[in-house]
C-alpha cells in the first residue's frame, strides 16, 4: 500500500513538472504575447472575480468528502447523488451572485459575455476536482494524477496548435481562449465523471434538505477560510481593472507579473498539502512537530527568499524571456510580488500547522483582517501606483499575515526563537542579495548558475535536510495506510 501510495505521488508531482509548466508559459503568457495587454487584462480581471466566489460551488466539501471517502467508502458512495443535487444548488446560488455583482460593478456587454463561459468553467473545474476526491480517497493515486492535469494537457494541444501552427490567419482573439478551456474542462469532466461512474455506478439524484444542511455545516469554517484567503490574494486585478483609469493595460501588466506568483504558488500548495495530514497526525497524537516544522520552513521559506531575490535582481530579463510586449511597464509589479510570494509561503506554511490544530476562527479573524489592509491599500495605491500600487498591497498585506500567524503560533505552542536558524537566515540573505548584485545575469547560462550558487547556500547555511523529506513521506504513506 505505500508503495502504491509513492508511485502515485511521484506520478503526480511529474505530471504537474511536466503539464503545467508548459501550460502556463508556453500558452498562457503566448496568448497574452499574442492578443495584448488591453485584451488579456479584461480576461485576467474576469478569470480572478470567477474565482472569488468559488467557494459558494464546493463548500469546502471536497476536503470533507476524501475524508470520507478513505474511511467510509460505501457511505460516501451511497451520498453521491444526494451531493450531486446539493452542488448544483449551490452553482445556481454562485451563478446568480457573481452575474449579480458583475452587473453592479458595470461591466459591459463583452465582459458579460466571456463572464458566461468562465462561470461553466468554474462549474467543471470544482467538479472535476469533486470526481478526484473519491479517487484520492479509493487511493486511486495515478487515476487522480491523470485527471489532475487532462484539462491542461488538453489546452496545450488545442490552444497551442492554433498559436503555433498555421490553421488560421485570423489574428488570435480572448475570447478563442476562454472558449478553448470551456472545451477543455467539458471534455475534462466528461472523462472524470465517466471513470468515477464506472466505480460507483449510477446515482440516485436525491435531494435531502437535512443532509445538505448537515454537510454544510460541517464544511463552513474551511469555506470560509478559503474564501476569505481567495478574496485578498485575488482581489487585486479586479480593482485595478475598475479603480485605474487604464484599467485594462494596467490589469494586463499585473498579470504578466503575477503568473509566476501564481505557478509557484502551485508548488508551494504541493508542499504544504504533504505536510498537513502529518500536522494533523502529530498534533492528535500529541507528538513533537517542531522538528518537521522546522525543516519545512528552513526548506520552503529558504528556496522562495532566493526566488524572491534573483527575481526582484533580474526582473527585467526573467520577464524577457516570457513576454512580447509591456515588460518595463511589467518590472516593478513583478519585483513587488515576488518578493511578496516570501509571505505567501509562509502563510501557506504556517496556516497549514493553524488548520491541523483546528485554529480556524483565528486564521479566519486574521484573513478578514487582511481583506481590509488589502481592499484599502488597493483603494489608495491603484489610482495612482496602477498594477505597481496593487503589488505592493500584496507584499504588505502578505507579510502581514504571516508574520501575525508566525507569532501566534510560536506563542500557542511554546515555540522558542533560537539564534541558530535567524542567523542561518541573515547569512543566507546576505549570501543570495550579493550573488545577485554583482553577477550581472544576461544569459540562461548565467541565471542557472546563480541559481546554483543560491541552491549551495542552503547547503552551506544548514536550510536544506534530506530527512524532512523522509519525514514526510514515510509519515504520509503510513497514514494513508491506516485509513486504507
Amino acid at each position: 500500500m505505500q508503495r502504491k501510495f509513492l508511485s502515485g505521488l511521484a506520478l503526480m508531482l511529474i505530471l504537474n513538472l511536466l503539464i503545467k509548466p508548459i501550460a502556463i508559459f508556453g500558452i498562457d503568457a503566448e496568448v497574452q504575447n499574442s492578443v495584448g495587454s488591453a485584451q488579456y487584462g479584461i480576461y485576467f480581471s474576469l478569470l480572478s472575480f470567477s474565482f472569488l466566489f468559488n467557494i459558494l460551488l464546493d463548500f469546502g466539501i471536497n476536503n470533507y468528502n476524501t475524508k470520507r471517502v478513505a474511511q467510509q467508502q460505501k457511505e460516501a458512495v451511497s451520498d453521491f447523488g444526494k451531493i450531486l443535487v446539493l452542488r448544483g444548488g449551490l452553482f445556481v446560488v454562485y451563478a446568480l451572485v457573481s452575474f449579480s455583482i458583475a452587473f453592479i460593478l458595470g461591466w459591459g456587454e463583452f465582459e458579460i459575455y466571456l463572464l458566461y463561459f468562465m462561470v461553466l468553467n468554474q462549474l467543471f473545474v470544482t467538479s472535476i476536482a469533486f470526481a478526484r476526491s473519491y479517487f484520492n480517497g479509493m487511493l486511486m493515486f495515478k487515476t487522480e494524477a491523470f485527471l489532475s492535469v487532462l484539462d491542461r494537457l488538453l489546452l496545450i494541444v488545442f490552444c497551442g496548435a492554433l498559436l503555433y501552427l498555421p490553421i488560421t490567419e485570423e489574428k488570435f482573439k480572448i475570447e478563442w481562449f476562454v472558449w478553448i478551456q470551456t472545451l477543455c474542462y467539458g471534455l475534462a469532466f466528461v472523462v472524470a465523471f465517466s471513470l468515477l461512474l464506472r466505480k460507483t455506478g449510477v446515482p440516485k439524484l436525491k435531494f435531502q434538505s437535512k443532509f445538505s444542511v448537515q454537510l454544510i455545516k460541517k464544511s463552513l469554517p474551511y469555506a470560509l477560510l478559503i474564501l476569505l484567503m481567495m478574496i485578498y490574494t485575488r482581489v487585486d486585478s479586479v480593482m485595478i481593472e475598475r479603480l485605474h483609469e487604464n484599467g485594462k493595460m494596467e490589469a494586463g501588466f499585473y498579470a504578466q507579473g503575477f503568473r509566476l506568483f501564481d505557478a509557484l504558488f502551485m508548488f508551494a500548495m504541493i508542499f504544504t498539502g504533504l505536510l498537513y495530514p502529518i500536522f494533523s497526525q502529530q498534533i492528535i497524537q500529541k507528538k513533537d512537530f517542531k522538528p518537521l516544522l522546522s525543516s519545512a520552513t528552513k526548506l520552503l521559506l529558504g528556496g522562495t527568499i532566493a526566488l524572491g531575490i534573483i527575481a526582484y535582481f533580474n526582473a527585467w530579463i526573467i520577464l524577457h524571456w516570457i513576454y512580447d510586449h509591456d515588460i518595463n511597464s511589467s518590472v516593478v509589479p513583478f519585483q513587488w510580488l515576488m518578493l511578496g510570494f516570501v509571505g505567501m509561503a509562509a502563510n501557506l506554511l504556517f496556516g497549514t500547522l493553524l488548520t491541523a490544530n483546528g485554529s480556524l476562527k483565528f486564521l479566519n479573524s486574521v484573513s478578514a483582517i487582511g481583506i481590509l489592509v488589502n481592499i484599502g491599500m488597493n483603494a489608495f495605491l491603484i489610482p495612482k501606483y496602477g498594477a505597481s500600487g496593487a503589488a505592493f498591497a500584496t507584499l504588505i498585506t502578505q507579510g502581514s499575515v504571516s508574520a501575525v500567524q508566525i507569532i501566534y503560533s510560536m506563542i500557542f505552542f511554546s515555540m522558542k526563537l533560537a539564534i541558530l536558524p535567524i542567523l542561518q537566515f541573515i547569512g543566507f540573505v546576505g549570501m543570495v542579495w550579493t550573488l545577485c548584485y554583482f553577477v550581472k545575469v544576461d544569459s540562461f547560462l548565467m541565471f542557472a548558475l546563480v541559481g546554483a550558487g543560491s541552491f549551495a547556500g542552503m547547503f552551506v547555511f544548514g536550510l536544506i535536510d534530506f530527512k524532512l523529506f523522509k519525514s514526510i513521506l514515510t509519515s504520509r504513506g503510513k497514514e494513508e495506510i491506516s485509513e486504507g
